[in-house]
């Protein structure tokens, strides 16, 4: 049947995205070693934002009038302002999250990044919905809290105290977790800020909104890049941080969550860490201290008990595009 074939699929597109994402922290990572870490942030979401824009230009056109709009929506100004909507949820989706990320990246492993950012930002979404009561508290979301919260604390803990962290490292976590954060906020925000608007082009404005602001960031350190020194593996990887997780994977995630809905497509999410992980001990060689890896594992478990609530999501009979900005697109 066409709706076998439909469930099937959007998984795969899920899974390429999860890949694409779980290998742009040591990426992202290899590039701060190069470069000022402001520079690294810029040219990632400077390069995102220019491929974004192309895949606008070819692919955005058809959602420019979308058949359920309202008049209202369909409006010139509406539109004016699904943009200025988007391009402020840029400044804290992008700009800030990002700001923190490359900085901790500076300080501290991807390996770390690639567990307190997907794993906690989830953690932290739930708790607040929780805590305002915009979602009512189960037995398997507060055990899953918990055991989350207990996780990070265990985390942070074997960073700054083991003989594979230090004060640095300690920092630069604190940095990451800064990072969830904004991300989490971001999240909560998203849906009442982007409404009425395209998903991809709600992406494209924030990351332009995003990469300008960056770019003042960086502008004190692009002076001191002897920029043709670059090695062509720096820009080889930049290309691939700008055109793979920021373009590809965002056109590819758009496509699949709306086949198979946000609540399944997040327990998706949970093969970024996994990802990265491997990358992160593979090509960069980094590892966990024993305490930081128990507290991982544990923070791991509480994020998946706090998502799922004990439940696997049922699957969705229909689904229409996504809201912009609910999930996690630029890892």
């Amino acid at each position: 049947m066409p709706e076998d074939k439909g469930w099937k699929s959007p998984y795969l597109l899920l899974t390429v995205t999860m890949l694409l994402w779980g290998s742009a922290f040591s990426s992202s990572k290899s590039v701060v070693a190069q470069l000022p870490h402001t520079v690294a942030a810029l040219l990632r979401f400077g390069g995102g934002a220019v491929a974004l824009l192309a895949a606008v230009a070819v692919f955005g056109k058809p959602a420019a009038t979308p058949a359920a709009a309202t008049p209202a929506a369909a409006t010139p100004a509406s539109a004016r302002g699904g943009g200025r909507r988007a391009a402020f949820a840029g400044v804290l989706g992008v700009f800030a999250y990002n700001g923190f990320f490359f900085w901790g990246l500076s300080l501290a492993p991807s390996l770390d990044a690639g567990i307190v950012i997907p794993v906690l930002s989830p953690v932290l979404t739930s708790a607040f919905l929780l805590v305002t009561g915009r979602e009512r508290a189960s037995g398997g979301r507060l055990a899953g809290l918990a055991l989350g919260l207990a996780g990070a604390v265990v985390f942070f803990f074997g960073a700054g105290g083991s003989a594979h962290g230090g004060a640095t490292r300690l920092t630069g976590d604190l940095l990451y977790l800064l990072s969830a954060v904004c991300w989490a906020a971001y999240t909560l925000i998203g849906p009442r800020v982007l409404a009425g608007i395209d998903p991809l082009r709600a992406t494209t404005y924030a990351t332009c909104a995003g990469a300008v602001l960056l770019g003042v960031l960086a502008a004190p350190d692009l002076g001191e890049v002897r920029w043709d020194g670059l090695p062509a593996g720096l820009w080889l990887n930049v290309v691939f941080l700008a055109i793979g997780p920021a373009a590809v994977a965002n056109l590819l995630y758009y496509r699949g969550v709306g086949a198979v809905g946000p609540a399944s497509a997040s327990l998706m999410m949970f093969m970024v860490p996994v990802v990265n992980t491997v990358c992160a001990m593979v090509f960069l060689g980094e590892s966990f201290g024993g305490l930081q890896a128990l507290g991982a594992l544990v923070l791991l478990s509480g994020a998946v008990l706090a998502v799922t609530r004990g439940r696997v999501p049922a699957r969705p009979r229909a689904r229409t595009a996504p809201t912009a900005g609910r999930e996690p697109s630029e890892l």
